[in-house]
């Protein structure tokens, strides 16, 4: 039971700390799940944002559920899961009957606009994070490239771009082993 309060605390602190949707959390997901409570490795939240995107949900909420999956099964997605939406359904019930009275307050857009630009710099330090440890040769700093490039010049939608760059890499390992078998096999021919 502790493990799960455990799991629930931490989303839930993630939940309430993060501004600016399923991006803005990778900072403290880093620092929540892979640095202090080593629940996921980099590339495993790496891979965990990359298959949130491609179902359907939230980007936040299906990381949480498949990090509490991988610690403690269903029972664990469901305590994750609870635990990053709870804060966002307590501040959506008390600001949800005020928030037209201070919308068109000069400070209140003012603060939201700092508050943009410092999730903006969150993100793009998560990003130079998660492409230093996902970018591990010339393959895959090729798909990383095709991906910016399809998804900023070429609007293609982000489920296509993370389906195909897991297809190729499939391609791309399978043709590597191929190639090893045929190396190995060529030198024990020539031992012979």
């Amino acid at each position: 039971m502790k493990e799960l309060f455990e799991l629930y605390l931490s989303f839930f602190k993630i939940g309430i700390l993060t501004f600016g949707g399923g991006y803005a959390m990778i900072p403290m997901l880093e620092r929540e799940i892979v640095v202090k409570n080593k629940w996921a490795t980099y590339d495993e939240l790496m891979n965990y944002f990359a298959v949130s995107q491609c179902t359907p949900g939230v980007i936040a909420v299906n990381t949480a559920t498949f990090i509490g999956y991988k610690k403690k099964g269903v029972i664990g997605g469901l305590f994750s899961t609870l635990g990053v939406i709870t804060p966002s359904i307590i501040i959506i019930c008390l600001l949800a009957g005020i928030l037209d009275v201070f919308a068109d307050n000069a400070y209140v857009k003012h603060a939201f606009a700092g508050i943009s630009i410092a999730v903006c710099a969150l993100m793009v330090s998560a990003l130079i994070k998660m492409f230093k440890s996902g970018v591990k040769d010339v393959f895959t700093l090729i798909i990383a490239i095709a991906a910016i490039v399809f998804a900023f010049f070429f609007k293609v939608s982000n489920i296509i771009i993370v389906i195909s760059a897991g297809i190729l890499g499939c391609i791309y390992k399978a043709l590597s082993e191929k190639r090893k078998n045929h190396s190995k096999n060529a030198d024990k021919e020539g031992e012979k």
